[in-house]
């Protein structure tokens, strides 16, 4: 992975937050809060995980992939691979 300084520092920044998120969710769920509570903070933390993969796949997309690619076929074929661990 070959970012920038300043992107990866907003990259690892970004892991933080997440990790922040699953803390304060740990502590609502010592802390016996409300169920909604919980859930609106992993759901917080569902988009910021989802959102930092979103804009690493679409790094190694767009700066990975068309070096490593032969041909259109195989461009799909590495495309599909990412896209499906993406959602597993």
């Amino acid at each position: 992975m070959s970012h920038t300084s300043r992107e990866k520092l907003d990259l690892v920044n970004r892991t933080k937050k997440v990790i922040g998120q699953l803390e304060a969710t740990r502590r609502a769920l010592n802390d016996d809060e409300q169920c909604a509570d919980v859930l609106q903070r992993l759901a917080a933390a569902r988009g910021a995980i989802n959102s930092l993969m979103g804009e690493l796949m679409e790094d190694h997309i767009r700066n990975h992939m068309p070096g490593k690619t032969k041909s259109s076929e195989e461009a799909v074929e590495n495309l599909i691979e990412i896209v499906r661990t993406y959602l597993k």
